[in-house]
């Protein structure tokens, strides 16, 4: 029998570990500095491996540490600086229900079935890693900040957070993006009386009841935002740097091998990656068919500047507005990894696979293009197997037993 779920669905797992231990929670000081220190002169605590953040690549590095003979809290840790289980997932706004969700995979070893599309893809996805982190054994502290990462001695890095210091000889870096929303700087931004946030702060259209709402991003969001907004506001106007382009017919394996290609070729280049849409595309379904055709989908180009009223094109025209919001996307969170100084002159960080050049210590999962959820079971596999051929070049620098 599946374990029993708290989703609605049925989670099928394979190979459980058996386990009495649940999802550790440890809360602590911060560690600050900056210096190079002795791990054991200091009482750091030592493992091998340091996991940050249990997202889905996060807890799909886990799962494939584990599956490799690693154990959790000798050997590796995970740390999550979320209040509980579900990664990002957990802070999605109500209405964004499981039926809305797009190409969401399951996590390796565990298959979520038969979640049921009319509830919150934050209650159920949350649901299934709680049931996942349990079921594998995965000990994730939480929560715990990650402030900085740092050289150490012996050619180890020293992991500073909220909770103490850990001193490792691998990272997997696993913290996505939405810690980072992106806002754009617009002229007059400062000026405008009405209200501004972005799709991170989106808690679903009914507080936007009879106001007149600028919505600026030509990704999933923006049109999910449009076509929940629609029915409740007075008014809304789409508005995006560029034309949306609409993808017809499904995204098949070949769509899928070329848009990793495109992603991967920025990220060899050490270029910040881009959105996933912007190689995608918008998929073409029903809803957004309807949205095109009642005019709610009507795509204005970027406007020039913010009025304290709304905002407004170069050419005079003028749209009055009470809200900006901002479905703008997010960046990658790597600012705890500045210490080891790993960005490339064009902003991004160079990876081969996982693994960064500029220090094979490091391994970005769910980053560039391992970013999509299949994309990241994948690349927490792949880290590991890496990681594992690290660890092995060195046994002597192994985590005490």
């Amino acid at each position: 029998m599946p374990p029993s779920s708290p989703i609605g669905g049925k989670i099928h797992a394979r190979g459980a570990v058996d386990s009495r231990v649940d999802a550790v929670s440890e809360v602590g000081v911060g560690v600050g500095g900056g210096r190079e220190v002795d791990a054991r002169a200091h009482g750091e605590r030592e493992v091998d491996v340091v996991v940050v953040g249990a997202g889905q690549a996060g807890l799909s590095s886990a799962y494939h540490l584990r599956r490799a003979g690693l154990r959790p809290d000798r050997d590796f840790v995970v740390l999550d600086h979320s209040p509980g289980a579900g990664g990002a997932w957990q802070f999605r706004w109500p209405s964004l229900t499981y039926g809305k969700v797009h190409g969401m995979h399951s996590l390796p070893g565990m298959e979520l079935t038969n979640a049921d599309p009319a509830r919150p893809s934050a209650d159920v996805i949350a649901g299934y890693f709680a049931e996942y982190e349990r079921a594998f054994d995965l000990r994730v502290r939480r929560p715990v900040d990650v402030r900085a990462v740092r050289d150490g001695s012996g050619g180890r890095l020293l992991v500073e957070t909220s909770a103490g210091v850990w001193s490792t000889r691998a990272l997997i870096n696993a913290t996505g993006t939405w810690d980072r929303p992106f806002w754009p700087r617009v002229p007059g931004q400062e000026t405008f009386r009405g209200r501004q946030l972005h799709t991170a702060q989106y808690a679903g259209p009914e507080e936007f009841a009879g106001q007149r709402v600028v919505v600026v991003g030509g990704g999933a969001s923006g049109t999910q935002h449009l076509l929940e907004l629609a029915p409740y506001a007075a008014a809304t106007t789409w508005v995006t740097r560029r034309p949306p382009v609409f993808r017809e017919g499904p995204f098949d394996e070949e769509a899928g091998r070329a848009a990793v290609a495109l992603v991967d070729e920025r990220v060899r280049g050490g270029l910040p990656p881009r959105s996933v849409v912007s190689v995608t595309g918008l998929p073409l379904n029903d809803a957004i068919r309807r949205g095109l055709a009642d005019g709610v989908l009507d795509r204005q180009p970027m406007f020039d500047r913010i009025t304290p009223d709304g905002v407004a094109w170069r050419d005079g025209r003028r749209v009055a507005a009470d809200v900006i919001l901002w479905a703008t996307g997010f960046r990658a969170a790597l600012g705890h990894l500045a210490p080891l100084g790993l960005r490339e002159p064009g902003g991004g960080i160079r990876v081969d696979g996982t693994r960064v050049l500029a220090d094979p210590r490091v391994h970005l999962v769910g980053y560039g293009p391992s970013a999509s959820t299949i994309g990241a079971n994948r690349a927490g596999r792949a880290a590991v197997r890496d990681v594992r051929r690290l660890l092995a070049e060195d046994p002597a620098g192994a985590a005490a037993a």
